[in-house]
């Protein structure tokens, strides 16, 4: 069982702690009903780290982005993201992911993380065109700031 760069933190402020996809994840602190009203009037912290995150990059970055999504990462502009689905050849899904333009020629694609492997692989085999693949999801951790507060709570 994996940990996050923040579960000792989830376990000192008393989350309830589950294993999720490889990972102990914390899935409630004061109770479902009231963290979902907190952060449908204020704000949320949620702790996304196992979550998968693979960065394209180089002359070719774009090319196999748009190869292996369902959206149009064309219309992706740098510091903007979009939501996709990561086809098959039959068109049924592999996964879905959010695809993120850093650079003009990096993009990072966080996937799910009990589809980290499997992604992978998928778009590695895709990889025709010879774009530099980094998987990271071993080296970062993810927050997801979330409320109509969000904009407020992560502003200098």
């Amino acid at each position: 069982m994996k940990n996050t760069a923040l579960t000792a933190v989830h376990e000192a402020l008393g989350a309830k702690m589950v294993p999720f996809a490889g990972f102990n994840m914390p899935v409630q602190y004061e109770g479902v009903n009231i963290e979902h009203q907190t952060v449908r009037d204020n704000v949320g912290v949620f702790d996304v780290s196992h979550m998968g995150e693979f960065l394209i990059s180089g002359p070719e970055a774009f090319n196999l982005v748009q190869k292996v999504s369902s959206n149009d990462a064309s219309k992706l502009t740098v510091g903007r993201a979009q939501y996709a689905y990561l086809p098959n050849e039959t068109g049924g899904i592999v996964d879905d992911m959010i695809v993120y333009k850093i650079k003009e020629d990096q993009y990072l694609l966080v996937v799910n993380a009990s589809n980290i492997d499997k992604d992978w692989a998928h778009i590695t085999n895709h990889n025709t065109m010879g774009a530099d693949m980094r998987n990271l999801s071993d080296d970062y951790s993810l927050l997801a700031i979330q409320g109509p507060k969000a904009v407020e709570a992560c502003s200098p």
